[in-house]
Order: structure tokens, then C-alpha cells, then sequence
């Protein structure tokens, strides 16, 4: 879906359920436009699986952007494609769960 949709959930999120405290990483697997994008959006976070050469370039690039940057996908991570074409209520019921 791409950076900008991307913070626009954090955002509703947030907006939401006020109270939850997390942080969010957009994961971009091994594709570096995607992680440039993100970076270059402001995203708070982006995970980066690609060549450690690329990722060593990328994250000072995010450095000088004030986003984190990571490498390994955190466990326990919400991962909106498992869950993106499930049943409204069933999607609702996660997300929720996720924030709690």
C-alpha cells in the first residue's frame, strides 16, 4: 500500500485508541525503493531484510531522517497481509487485540 497509507493507519491508530503505546515499522522486506520511500516519507520506523550492504547504506540514510531503521522483523509485529482480506470483524478483532 506504500508509506503514505501507511501513516495515515499509524495515524487512525493513534487517534483511535489514544492510550496504546507502540511503535510502528513499516516492513519493506528486501525491496529498496520501498525503504527510500518510507524514509524519505518520514515513517517513524521501516524494517529492511535486503543485502547488509544496501541496508548499511539505507540506514544512514534513515539516520539523517530520524527514522529507526532495522533489519530483523521484530516477533509478535501486527502483519496486516495475514489479516488485510480477513473478515471485517475479524480484522476489527485483531486490531484491537494488537493495541490493547
Amino acid at each position: 500500500m506504500g508509506a503514505r497509507w501507511f501513516e495515515e493507519l499509524i495515524a487512525a491508530a493513534r487517534a483511535a485508541v489514544p492510550e496504546a503505546r507502540f511503535f510502528p515499522l513499516l516492513d519493506c522486506g528486501d525491496h529498496v525503493g520501498a525503504a527510500l520511500a518510507a524514509i524519505r516519507t518520514g515513517v517513524e520506523g521501516v524494517v529492511f531484510t535486503g543485502r547488509s550492504d544496501v541496508a548499511y547504506r539505507l540506514a544512514d540514510i534513515a539516520r539523517q531522517h530520524g527514522v529507526r531503521f532495522e533489519t530483523e522483523r521484530p516477533a509478535g509485529a501486527l502483519d496486516l497481509a495475514a489479516n488485510f482480506l480477513a473478515p471485517q470483524e475479524n480484522f476489527e478483532k485483531r486490531c484491537g487485540e494488537f493495541l490493547e
